[in-house]
C-alpha cells in the first residue's frame, strides 16, 4: 500500500500518524513545505520519499507533487488530518483519481451552512442558521430568529473567530469585521444553550470502528475567550451506556448522511432545553492531540488501527474502556513570558499516577494567547477509573496549579 501523507513535520504529533503507517507496513510519501534535510529525525525515518513543495493548501502545488509521486509508483491514498489540508487534498483526489473524501462530502465538512442545511434536509436537529454575505441579511436572520445569535466562519474550527451577539449593535459591528457587503461571508446561527460535547468516530468501510464521547467544561466559546477559565476536555467511559443512545444515533444518522466511510470523524453537538442539537462535523481527528485521551482510556492505540483503516481496508479495535481521561489548559495569570509555577510538587504527590501526559513549558517562555486553544500554554492529562471523580480531580489541580507569567 502506497500512501501519499501531507505534512507529516507539522505539527508534532503528525508523526504519529506516519509512524503507524509504516508500522502496518506502508510505503510513506511525504508531501510538505521544509527541505527534507530540516525534517526531524523521527519523522525521516518514517517516510520512504519526501516531496517539497511551498505551500501544502495550494491545491496545484499538491497536484504537481501528487503527479510526481504517481510517475514514481502506484498511489493507494491521499491522506490529510489537518483541518486546513482536508479541502486541497479532496482537490487533488478527484484530480488524480485517488480514492477516498470527495470535494462534496469535505465542503460539507466545512461549510458550516450548507453543512446544517443539508443535514436539516437529511432529518438532524440542528440550530436555525443562514450564511449571510451582506448586513442586511444578517438583520433578516436575526429579526426572525431572536437574540442571541452566533456568528462564525463558514469554514473555521472550534471557535475561532466566532462571537456571541445580543443586540443589533453587536451584530453591525460583527458584519462589519468580517466585512459583509464588501465581499465578506459568515454563517449566523441561533444560540444552543446546554452541555457541549463531541461525538469522535473511526470509520471503515462504513463501519463504526471506534466511538468516543467527550465533554467540553465549559463551552468552546467561554473557554476560549477567558483567561481565568481553565478549560477542560474529557472523554467519557460510560459511553456503552442507554444515557448515549441517542447521542450515538444522531453521530451514526450524521456520517451516514454524508457518505463518510473510511475516515476519522469529529463531530460537536448541544443538549440543552432545546433537546439534542447538531453543531458541526470535521472528517478528521480531534484536534489538540485528545486522540492521546482516548488511547490512555481504552489500553489501545487508536493511530495504530486509523493507519490499518488507511493502508489495509479492515481494523478491529477493542477499546477496554477502563478509564475516563482528559485533557486541561492552564492558562497563565497574564501574557508575558513564564516567570514559574506553584502548586506543582504538591499535585504531584497527591495525584501524579493519575497524570499520564503534562506540558509545563520552562521559565522564560514566552505565552501564547488565551485564543490560540488548549494546547497554547501548559496543560494536563489525567485518567481515572471513575468519570465523576476524574472531574472532581480535574478541577482541583485547575485550581491549585497556578503558571505564574511576568
Amino acid at each position: 500500500m502506497n500512501i501519499i501523507f501531507i505534512a507529516p513535520h507539522f505539527p508534532a504529533n503528525q508523526v504519529r500518524f506516519v509512524r503507524a503507517l509504516k508500522d502496518v507496513g506502508a510505503h510513506v510519501t511525504g508531501v510538505g513545505d521544509a527541505p527534507e534535510h530540516a525534517i526531524h529525525s523521527g519523522v525521516r525515518e518514517c517516510l520512504d520519499d519526501w516531496i517539497e513543495i511551498a505551500n501544502v493548501t495550494d491545491a496545484g502545488q499538491l497536484e504537481k507533487a501528487v503527479r510526481l509521486a504517481q510517475r514514481r509508483r502506484w498511489i493507494d491514498r491521499l491522506e490529510a488530518v489537518v483541518e486546513a489540508h482536508m479541502l486541497p487534498a479532496a482537490v487533488v483526489r478527484e484530480r488524480t483519481g485517488i480514492p477516498g473524501l470527495d470535494v462534496r462530502q469535505v465542503t460539507l465538512c466545512r461549510d458550516k451552512a450548507l453543512m446544517k442545511e443539508f443535514l436539516r434536509k437529511n432529518g438532524v436537529p440542528c440550530a436555525r442558521s443562514a450564511g449571510v454575505s451582506t448586513i442586511a441579511e444578517a438583520e433578516a436572520f436575526a429579526q426572525e430568529t431572536g437574540f442571541p445569535l452566533i456568528i462564525k466562519p463558514r469554514d473555521g474550527a472550534g471557535a475561532q473567530g466566532a462571537a456571541k451577539l445580543h443586540d443589533m449593535n453587536e451584530l453591525r459591528r460583527a458584519c462589519e469585521s468580517y466585512r459583509l457587503g464588501k465581499g465578506g461571508t459568515a454563517v449566523i446561527e441561533e444560540f444552543n444553550e446546554g452541555q457541549e460535547g463531541i461525538f469522535d468516530t473511526l470509520m471503515c468501510r462504513g463501519g463504526v470502528a471506534f466511538e468516543g464521547v467527550a465533554f467540553y467544561y465549559p463551552g468552546v466559546l467561554p473557554a476560549m475567550r477567558n483567561r481565568w477559565v481553565n478549560p477542560q476536555i474529557i472523554a467519557d467511559n460510560r459511553i456503552n451506556r442507554p444515557d448515549y443512545d441517542e447521542v450515538r444515533a444522531l453521530g451514526r444518522k450524521v456520517n451516514a448522511a454524508l457518505g463518510l466511510t473510511d475516515t476519522a470523524t469529529h463531530m460537536e453537538w448541544f443538549f440543552g432545553p432545546k433537546g439534542l442539537r447538531f453543531s458541526e462535523i470535521g472528517a478528521r481527528p480531534p484536534g489538540v492531540s485528545f486522540w492521546d485521551c482516548y488511547n490512555a482510556s481504552n489500553d489501545f492505540d487508536i493511530y495504530h488501527h486509523w493507519a490499518e483503516m488507511a493502508a489495509l481496508g479492515r481494523t478491529f479495535p477493542n477499546p477496554s474502556r477502563r478509564y475516563a481521561a482528559g485533557l486541561m489548559a492552564l492558562r497563565p495569570n497574564k501574557d508575558g513570558v513564564i516567570a514559574g509555577y506553584s502548586g506543582v510538587e504538591e499535585l504531584q504527590a497527591q495525584y501524579g499516577e493519575r497524570v499520564f501526559k503534562a506540558h509545563l513549558p520552562p521559565p522564560g517562555t514566552p505565552t501564547q494567547p488565551v485564543e490560540h486553544g488548549f494546547m497554547a500554554n501548559a496543560w494536563v492529562m489525567v485518567k481515572h477509573p471513575d468519570y465523576d471523580q476524574l472531574r472532581l480531580i480535574m478541577d482541583d489541580i485547575g485550581r491549585r496549579l497556578k503558571v505564574w507569567a511576568r
